[in-house]
């Protein structure tokens, strides 16, 4: 009898601040502390420095970290204020993937110079343990003033992840997700087997280079070590292609959600090809010849009207959704980007000028599969024989058709291998599919 090969344990080192969270909470402490400090703004400033001077590698850690408790002023008072507002700003990636955490409660360690005060109430409602959170502790006064704190804790020292590292001994393949130079020193030492550049919120070059990879999103984490996550396809892989005057914050919003912006003074065959979404205004539209080859385009947003019933026609024959704004909205710059999240998100037709008309709510805990079919009969059946096949539960299911095109979203338990997916996108009629979340 063979023996089965032994399974290598993995562990993931997250760092917290502008990592797990948007921002550096020290820097949000001092301006919750010193909010009315005569000096506020120059305290504010001298902070960040310090902070950007540590993650960038030109001041050691435990230097900047004096510095900057020194500065702060606070108390617990402020630590609670400072909780509330921190669990508002969690990364979207990190807060989207709860499935990750939960599955890899064992495997997920936060290390950080920053704080246990307020990391520990931020990222246990992530399903992280306790045990697994290493990070310093401040020192109190009777009154409840931050007076300093622990320096003995390796965390507060320089070189100081890679120090608690070696306390750990973890045994198995390590990677370590995070923005600053303390995350990319523990690569430099040898103790983990990868260290990812996470750029979503701020991207500190002289780290970033340094990375064996840049994950714009945690997304693209989970996705390229086919971990389980909230999103089949990370947003920062899809390019969105701008052509014509396109309001900025609409912009904004996509580039919020983590799209890969690309602008262009014209619809290049090129360009349009590698796109995954279209914004265009009414001078600028591709055409029906552009459409035969744009293979990975899935939506059209025109600021404006559509050119004409054959171009809609045309895009739904390739399984290309459309949203325009022939009213020119005063608002247009929310409403053609909030539809196109909304469909690439959930597959919400609302509003579209040439797909029927579909809101699904969203299911939790299971897949989200889109069917976009010539509409011939029979199509819905053919589907449904696949699941059966594989004995898939269907969590819910729907079927909107126009004269042109048939659209189905199913909703199915969680499990099942690819063989799945390909017997779907091989049924006869099938015009697109994807796998949403």
């Amino acid at each position: 009898m063979t023996s089965q090969p032994e399974k290598i344990e993995q562990y993931f080192i997250i760092d917290f601040d502008s990592t797990f969270t948007q921002v550096e909470a020290l820097d949000e402490l001092a301006r919750i502390s010193l909010k009315n400090h005569p000096q506020r703004e120059d305290i504010y400033k001298q902070i960040e420095d310090l902070t950007n001077a540590s993650m960038e590698g030109r001041l050691s850690f435990t230097e900047s970290l004096q510095q900057r408790v020194k500065l702060l002023c606070a108390n617990r008072e402020h630590l609670k204020m400072l909780i509330s507002h921190l669990k508002k700003k969690v990364s979207t990636s990190f807060s989207r993937n709860t499935v990750f955490f939960k599955k890899h409660q064992d495997e997920v360690l936060i290390v950080s110079g920053g704080f246990k005060e307020f990391i520990t109430p931020v990222v246990t409602e992530y399903h992280i343990k306790k045990e697994n959170i290493y990070a310093n502790t401040f020192v109190f006064d009777d009154e409840g003033n931050i007076i300093g704190y622990d320096k003995e804790n390796p965390l507060s020292q320089e070189g100081g992840k890679v120090k608690l590292l070696k306390e750990l001994n973890l045994q198995g393949d390590i990677y370590g997700i995070g923005d600053g130079y303390s995350d990319f020193q523990l690569k430099e030492s040898g103790m983990i087997k990868k260290f990812f550049a996470f750029t979503e919120n701020i991207e500190r070059k002289s780290v970033a280079e340094k990375a064996d990879h840049i994950t714009p999103s945690f997304d693209e984490f989970l996705y390229i070590n086919k971990l389980p996550r909230a999103i089949s396809y990370p947003k920062n892989r899809i390019k969105c292609l701008v052509v014509g005057d396109i309001d900025e914050e609409a912009l904004s919003q996509m580039k919020r959600e983590g799209y890969n912006i690309r602008h262009q003074s014209t619809i290049e065959d090129k360009y349009l090809q590698e796109a995954g979404v279209l914004f265009c205004d009414e001078h600028h539209q591709p055409t029906i010849e552009q459409l035969e080859n744009a293979g990975r385009l899935k939506v059209i947003g025109c600021f404006g009207k559509v050119a004409s019933k054959k171009l809609s026609e045309a895009a739904g024959e390739k399984g290309i959704i459309i949203f325009d704004d022939p009213k020119q909205n005063p608002r247009h710059s929310d409403f053609i980007p909030k539809r196109v999240i909304a469909f690439m998100n959930e597959g919400k037709t609302h509003m579209s000028c040439n797909f029927p008309d579909l809101q699904p709510p969203r299911v939790n805990n299971a897949h989200r599969l889109i069917h976009i079919h010539k509409n011939v009969p029979g199509i819905l059946a053919q589907i449904n024989e696949v699941f059966a096949n594989h004995n898939i539960n269907i969590v819910g299911e729907f079927l909107v058709t126009n004269p042109q095109i048939g659209y189905v979203i199913t909703d199915v338990d969680a499990g099942y291998d690819t063989q799945v997916l390909n017997e779907l996108k091989a049924i006869e009629h099938t015009i697109k599919f994807r796998l949403l979340y």
